[in-house]
C-alpha cells in the first residue's frame, strides 16, 4: 500500500443516493422535467420517487460533489479526499456510508434527526438525463458541525477544499468558511463548481459571495452560458472562451494565485481561461464510441473528481484537463459514476505489484 495522502483534498456539498431508472419521456411528460436539466424537487415532484422505485432502478451513491471525491480517491493516494455533508439517520445513509468506505473516502457526515437522507431522481433516455433533487437531510447541514473542533481541525489539516454550487441553496456560511480559510492560506486551493444552470440563475448573490475565492471554477458549457445571462453586461450573449476569460479575470480575494477557469463542453474542446493571460486555450477530448457510452449520468462530476485530482497532486494544467477527461470516459462506460474499470485496475495492481498502475495520458486504460 502506498503512502496515504493525509485527506488533503476535503469536499462540501450534499449527500445524496439516486434513483436511476430508464424514462421513455413519460415521466418527463408527467412532471413537467427537461431533458439535460437539474432542478430542486417541489411538492408536486415528490410522487416521482415512488414512481421511479416502481420501474427497474438502480440505488447508486449519489450527490454531484460526493461523486468527484470518490472519483478523485480512485486516482489519489489512500485517505486523500474527506466529504462533509448532512444525511438522516436511515438505510439510504448507511448506503452512502458504505459506498464512500469502498471508495476510500472519509465521511463526517451531519445527522439530522427529523429528515430523511436526500434523494435525486435519474431519469435515463439515451444519452439524455434529468435530474429532479429532494435534498431533505442534505438541506440541515449547519456551520457548528464544520467549526466543531473535531471537524476544523480537519478544515485546517486539508489543502484543497472542492465545493459544489448547489451547496449555495443550504448553507453558505460554510462555504464561506471554507473560501476565507484558502484565501488566509497561500497554500491553500478553493475549487467551486457551478454544478447546474439554476444556480447562477436562482442563488446568483450567493454565488457572487464566493467568486473572489475561486482559485479554481468548473462549469459546463450550459452553467457557464447561464452565468453570463445572470452576470448580465458585456459578457452577456458573449462565446464560452469570451465567458471563460471574462470570469477569470473577476476580482480575487487571494492576489498571490490566478483563477483559472475551466468549462467542459460534451464531446467538443474543453475551455480553459487562466487569469491575466489574453486568449483561453482548448484542450480537445478524448474520443469514445457512441456504442461504448452507456450512462453519461455523473460525467461531470467523474471530470472534475479526475481534473482535482490532477491539481491536488501537482500535476501540469494541461494533465489535470486530461486526467479529468480520461476518469470521464471511464465513467461513461458504466452505471453512473462508479469507476468500476479503474477500481479493476487498481485489484489488478494489488494482486500483481509488479504492473505499474499511475495516470499514463499515453494509455487507454
Amino acid at each position: 500500500m502506498g503512502s496515504t495522502g493525509d485527506y488533503r483534498l476535503l469536499c462540501l456539498e450534499n449527500p445524496l443516493l439516486d434513483i436511476q431508472a430508464e424514462d421513455d419521456e413519460s415521466l418527463l411528460s408527467k412532471y413537467s422535467l427537461k431533458s439535460n436539466d437539474a432542478i430542486l424537487a417541489e411538492d408536486s415532484h415528490m410522487p416521482l420517487y415512488d414512481d421511479l422505485l416502481s420501474r427497474k432502478h438502480h440505488l447508486i451513491a449519489g450527490g454531484a460533489a460526493q461523486n468527484t471525491a470518490r472519483g478523485a480517491q480512485y486516482i489519489l493516494p489512500p485517505s486523500s479526499v474527506l466529504f462533509i455533508g448532512c444525511v438522516g439517520r436511515d438505510d439510504y445513509a448507511e448506503q452512502l456510508r458504505s459506498a464512500c468506505a469502498a471508495a476510500g473516502v472519509r465521511v463526517e457526515y451531519r445527522v439530522d434527526e427529523t429528515q430523511p437522507t436526500g434523494r435525486c431522481g435519474v431519469l435515463i433516455n439515451g444519452s439524455n438525463r434529468s435530474l429532479c433533487t429532494h435534498l431533505a437531510a442534505a438541506n440541515e447541514y449547519k456551520l457548528d458541525h464544520l467549526q466543531s473542533p473535531e471537524i476544523w481541525s480537519l478544515v485546517q489539516k486539508a489543502k484543497f477544499y472542492y465545493v459544489g454550487g448547489y451547496h449555495l441553496t443550504v448553507c453558505v456560511p460554510a462555504v464561506m468558511a471554507l473560501a476565507k480559510e484558502a484565501a488566509s492560506n497561500s497554500e491553500k486551493v478553493f475549487i467551486m463548481n457551478l454544478s447546474a444552470p439554476f444556480i447562477p440563475q436562482f442563488f446568483k448573490g450567493q454565488l457572487d459571495e464566493t467568486s473572489p475565492y475561486w482559485d479554481y471554477v468548473i462549469a459546463n458549457e450550459t452553467e457557464a452560458a447561464a452565468w453570463a445571462e445572470a452576470e448580465g453586461g458585456e459578457v452577456k450573449g458573449q462565446g464560452i472562451k469570451e465567458i471563460a476569460s471574462y470570469m477569470a479575470g473577476l476580482k480575487k480575494a487571494n492576489k498571490e494565485r490566478k483563477r483559472v477557469v475551466v468549462i467542459t463542453q460534451g464531446t467538443d474542446p474543453t475551455v480553459v481561461a487562466v487569469q491575466g493571460e489574453k486568449e483561453a486555450m482548448e484542450f480537445p477530448v478524448r474520443t469514445i464510441e457512441e456504442k461504448e457510452i452507456f450512462d453519461t449520468n455523473g460525467a461531470g462530476d467523474a471530470f472534475a473528481g479526475g481534473f482535482v485530482a490532477g491539481i491536488v497532486e501537482g500535476k501540469s494544467l494541461e494533465e489535470s484537463i486530461d486526467m479529468g477527461q480520461w476518469l470521464a470516459k471511464l465513467s461513461i462506460k458504466e452505471l453512473g459514476p462508479q469507476y468500476v474499470l479503474l477500481k479493476q485496475m487498481q485489484l489488478l495492481k494489488d494482486i500483481s505489484p509488479a504492473l505499474k498502475f499511475t495516470y499514463r495520458k499515453d494509455i487507454e486504460y
